[in-house]
C-alpha cells in the first residue's frame, strides 16, 4: 500500500525529479506511474514526476487525471501536439524542480528499480549516469540498427557509449537545463554535456519486453538520427568556433583551384594541348569561388552562434494544459503562451 503522498515544493525541496515521455500509451501510464511512485517511496527522498504526454490521440490524457488530482507528486503536462520524443523531453526537464532528473519512456520498457542504484553512481562522482540496455528486449533488426548507430555516433562524438539510445539516465539539474535540444537530440544527450565537462559513466540496466500498447520506432527515425549525428558533432567540436569550420574546407579549395589554374596556365602555352587547360582554369575558378561562399557560410554560422549565446532561446513546444501544478515554473522559455490548469 503506498505511504501518503509528501509535500512538494513549495513545502519541501524536490530532491529527484523524474521526466517520463508518453505517446498513446493509454495502458502503460497508470501502472508506470504506480511503479514509479513505489520504488521513489522506499528511497525515503522527496521526488515530483513530470509525465508529458506528447500530443496522444487516445485516452493517454484522461487516464492520467484521475492520478495527477489525487496526487501533488504526478504533474501531467499535455503538449498541444505531437511534437516528438525531444521536444517532450525538453518540457518536462523545463518545468523539473528537482536537483537530480531522471528520464524514463512511458512504455514500462525502462526499469524504474534501476533509479535508486543510479543516485548511488551519481553520489560517487559522476554528473550523468547513462543506461546500457546489454540484453534488449527488441527485435533483432532493431536491435542491430542500434549498435551500428552507437558505433558511429561514438565514432564522431568522441565519447564511446554502448547505448546512446537508452533513455533511462540520471543527471545533476544544473547539468542539463542548459541544454537545448532539437530534431533527434535527445539521445545525444551525453555527447552534448560531455562538451561541458560533464562526468559521464555508464552503467548496466535492466531492460523489459513490451507489455502493452504499439512501438512508435520505425526505420525512418534512423535516417534523422544520422543528419543529426553531423549537426552534434559540428556542435561538440565547433561550437562558437563555425569559421573554423568552413575555413579548414575553404583553404582546401582554394589550394586546390590555385593547382587547376596554374595547370591551366602552364597548358596553355603548350604546343599539343587542345582543349584542357581552359577546362582546369574554369574548374580553378569553381572551386575558388567554392572557396569563397564557404567563408561566407562560416560568417553565417558565427552570427548564428552569436545570437545562440546572446539572446534568450525559445522552446520548441507548447504545452497545451498543465494538470496537478500548484506553482509556476522557476523559469519559461520564450515560447507561445500556455494554458494551466491547476488543481
Amino acid at each position: 500500500m503506498s505511504v501518503p503522498p509528501q509535500p512538494t515544493a513549495p513545502d519541501r525541496e524536490v530532491e529527484l525529479s523524474v521526466v517520463i515521455c508518453a505517446y498513446n500509451e493509454e495502458d502503460n501510464v497508470v501502472p508506470l506511474w504506480e511503479e514509479v511512485r513505489d520504488v521513489l517511496e522506499a528511497t525515503g527522498r522527496s521526488f515530483e514526476v513530470i509525465l508529458v504526454d506528447d500530443g496522444s490521440t487516445d485516452a493517454t490524457l484522461d487516464r492520467l487525471r484521475a492520478p495527477a488530482q489525487a496526487d501533488r507528486r504526478l504533474i501531467v503536462l499535455h503538449l498541444a501536439r505531437n511534437y516528438g520524443q525531444t521536444s517532450a523531453l525538453a518540457a518536462g526537464i523545463d518545468r523539473a524542480r528537482g536537483g537530480l532528473i531522471a528520464l524514463l519512456d512511458g512504455d514500462r520498457q525502462n526499469d524504474p528499480h534501476e533509479i535508486p542504484t543510479m543516485m548511488r553512481r551519481l553520489e560517487e562522482g559522476a554528473d550523468l549516469v547513462c543506461g546500457w540496455r546489454r540484453r534488449r528486449q527488441d527485435k533483432w533488426l532493431r536491435s542491430w540498427v542500434s549498435r551500428q548507430a552507437n558505433a558511429l555516433i561514438s565514432q564522431k562524438t568522441g565519447l564511446h557509449l554502448h547505448d546512446y539510445g537508452c533513455t533511462l539516465k540520471l543527471i545533476r539539474a544544473p547539468v542539463i537545463k542548459g541544454v537545448r535540444f532539437y530534431g533527434e537530440m535527445h539521445r545525444f544527450i551525453p555527447a552534448l554535456v560531455h562538451t561541458e565537462g560533464a562526468r559521464i559513466v555508464e552503467m548496466e540496466v535492466n531492460h523489459r519486453p513490451r507489455v502493452a500498447g504499439k512501438s512508435k520506432y520505425g526505420l525512418d527515425r534512423t535516417f534523422r538520427v544520422l543528419l543529426d549525428i553531423a549537426t552534434v558533432q559540428f556542435i561538440t567540436r565547433y561550437r562558437g568556433q563555425a569559421m573554423r569550420y568552413f575555413g579548414r574546407w575553404a583553404w582546401r579549395l582554394a589550394g586546390v583551384a590555385a593547382l587547376f589554374i596554374i595547370g591551366g596556365i602552364v597548358g596553355s602555352w603548350m604546343r599539343d594541348a587542345a582543349h584542357w587547360p581552359p577546362l582546369l582554369i574554369v574548374a580553378g575558378m569553381l572551386c575558388l569561388l567554392s572557396g569563397i561562399l564557404l567563408v561566407g557560410m562560416g560568417l553565417l554560422g558565427e552570427l548564428g552562434w552569436r545570437i545562440y549565446f546572446e539572446m534568450e532561446g525559445r522552446r520548441p513546444y507548447r504545452v497545451a494544459e498543465v494538470i496537478g501544478e500548484d506553482c509556476e515554473p522557476a523559469s519559461r522559455g520564450g515560447g507561445d503562451r500556455e494554458q494551466q490548469t491547476a488543481s
